[in-house]
């Protein structure tokens, strides 16, 4: 019965924290909304670059560069954690560094992606 939980709470865990993610998305949105609502009530007026900006805030020129790196922290400790485990044979490091391999391919992606992206301007 003990095995059986520990799936059954990774799956809850996951959809809570979608559902969470997914109602605060909401909640930004209409209050952004209820702002741009009430501006327009009491006489203001907005220009779409006011809208634009309380819609969609632009993100941070170094947003690639800071996933890039929790990418490469998760590849780290997923190694790191191949390492720890003590076994005889070498066939857990080699099962935790393939693991490891996809959050590092991930990050090597988005360090890319900073790179390229920080030479347009």
């Amino acid at each position: 019965m003990e095995g059986i939980l520990i799936p059954i709470a990774l799956f809850v865990a996951l959809t809570v924290i979608l559902c969470l993610f997914f109602l605060f998305r909401y909640k930004t949105r209409s209050e952004t909304q209820a702002t741009i609502r009430a501006a327009l009530d009491k006489g203001h007026e907005l220009t779409p670059e006011i809208i634009d900006r309380l819609g969609t805030p632009k993100p941070p020129e170094d947003k690639d560069l800071r996933t890039a790196l929790i990418w490469f922290a998760l590849a780290v400790s997923t190694a790191a954690f191949g390492f720890g485990i003590p076994e005889d044979d070498d066939e857990v490091l080699q099962i935790m560094l393939g693991f490891a391999a996809f959050p590092f391919s991930l990050g090597v992606a988005y360090l890319t992606m900073w790179f390229y992206s920080g030479r347009k301007s």
